[in-house]
């Protein structure tokens, strides 16, 4: 049996995200790294590495994991200052997720 080509809804690259966004929130922890972020962020206090680990129970190397794949996935970018690293939620890729999932059939 042939399938046929279907015109769908999402394009390829709407896909991609999806697929990178949804695997990054994949793991309860960056759901909790990414929601700490987002409150940070809400209440304009910068976030950097050592704040991520003194909120959690995990060890650093973990938290660097987890915020490694939150960063490839575009849901959080990074500033370096100095010698401090910071973190920001990236509410445009964030909106543009959440409006890809509403196309999904």
């Amino acid at each position: 049996m042939r399938l046929r080509k279907q015109n769908d809804a999402l394009a390829e690259a709407e896909i991609e995200l999806m697929a990178k966004v949804s695997d990054a929130l994949a793991h309860p922890a960056r759901i909790k790294i990414f929601r700490f972020i987002m409150k940070c962020n809400k209440e304009r206090l910068l976030v950097c590495n050592k704040d991520i680990v003194s909120a959690f129970d995990y060890a650093q190397a973990t938290i660097s994991q987890h915020l490694k794949t939150l960063v490839n996935s575009g849901l959080v970018d990074v500033q370096k200052k100095e010698k401090y690293t910071y973190y920001f939620v990236n509410i445009g890729v964030l909106m543009n997720y959440l409006d890809i999932t509403k196309k999904f059939e």
